[in-house]
C-alpha cells in the first residue's frame, strides 16, 4: 500500500474508486466499504484510494471533549494495508479543509487530484463545510463519478459503530469489542524490558485489570496499570510491539 501525505506530488491513479472517512477501528461496518471499493476498482481495472483525516476532525473543530481513538495512524495505516487498499491519502484536517463547502471537497480533493471515477460512501455519510455533503446530494448533482451507497451494518443485531465500540472497550469486553471490530483490538506502542508505552495519549487502552493478549504474535498475559501502562511478565527487546487482544 502506498502511503501520501496530503495533495502534494500525488501520482497519477489509474481508474481510481475512492473512499473517504476517518475509520477509527477499521470496524466490520468499514469493511463494507473497504471490500466495496476495492471490488469497485478491481471491477474497472483500477486503484483503490482510501481518504482518511489526521488529526480526528473532532479535534480540529473542537469537539475532542472525551475523545479517544480506537485507532492512531499508526495502527490504522496497518489495518488498511492489510486489508489490501492501494493508496492511503491522509488529509490534514485543519480549520481551512474544515470550511471546503461540498462542491469543492469533490471538484478539487477528488475529482482534481485524484481523477477519481467511483466514489464509496456510507449510508450516513456527510463531508463537506458544516456536513452539508450526502448521496443525495452526490447523486443530484453527478460530478461524473459513478457513486455507490453502503448499507448500515449489524453483528448479530446490534449496529456496529466506532462509539460502540469505544464503550466496550472502555469497559474491558475486549471478546465482545473484537466481534464488532471482526478483527483483535490492536496496540502499537513501544517495549522497554516488561513494559509498554503507547505514545499517543488519545489511543483507548481497556480498563486496569489483567487480559489475554498477543505481542508480536505470540500469546501472553498482559496487565493494564492504572497509569495506562502495559506490563508482561516477559522481558522485551526494545522498540516497537504489535499488541492484539
Amino acid at each position: 500500500m502506498r502511503v501520501f501525505h496530503g495533495f502534494e506530488a500525488l501520482p497519477h491513479f489509474t481508474h481510481p474508486a475512492v473512499t473517504v472517512g476517518s475509520y477509527d477501528g477499521v470496524h466490520s461496518g468499514h469493511l463494507k466499504l473497504l471490500r466495496t471499493v476495492t471490488a469497485a476498482a478491481r471491477g474497472q481495472g483500477g486503484e483503490s484510494i482510501v481518504f482518511t483525516f489526521e488529526p480526528h476532525p473532532r479535534i480540529t473543530l473542537g469537539k475532542a471533549d472525551g475523545l479517544r481513538l480506537l485507532t492512531t495512524l499508526d495502527e490504522k495505516i496497518c489495518l488498511l494495508e492489510r486489508l489490501g487498499i492501494d493508496n492511503l491519502v491522509i488529509i490534514p484536517f485543519d480549520r481551512a479543509f474544515s470550511r471546503l463547502a461540498p462542491d469543492e471537497f469533490v471538484r478539487d480533493c477528488l475529482v482534481g487530484h485524484t481523477g477519481a471515477e467511483t466514489l464509496v460512501v456510507g449510508f450516513n455519510h456527510r463531508f463537506g463545510h458544516d456536513k452539508q455533503g450526502s448521496y443525495d446530494y452526490l447523486d443530484s448533482h453527478g460530478f461524473g463519478l459513478r457513486v455507490i451507497e453502503v448499507s448500515e451494518c449489524d453483528v448479530d443485531a446490534e449496529k456496529v459503530s466506532s462509539t460502540v465500540i469505544r464503550q466496550l472497550v472502555g469497559e474491558g469486553k475486549m471478546a465482545r469489542a473484537a466481534r464488532l471490530l471482526a478483527h483483535p483490538y490492536l496496540v502499537i506502542g513501544r517495549a522497554l524490558r516488561n513494559r509498554i508505552r503507547v505514545e499517543d495519549p488519545l489511543k483507548l487502552l481497556p480498563p486496569p485489570g489483567e487480559y489475554d493478549a498477543h505481542i508480536n504474535g505470540k500469546p501472553t498475559r498482559l496487565t493494564v496499570d492504572a497509569a495506562q501502562e502495559l506490563i508482561t511478565r516477559d522481558i522485551l527487546p526494545e522498540g516497537r510491539v504489535v499488541i492484539t487482544f
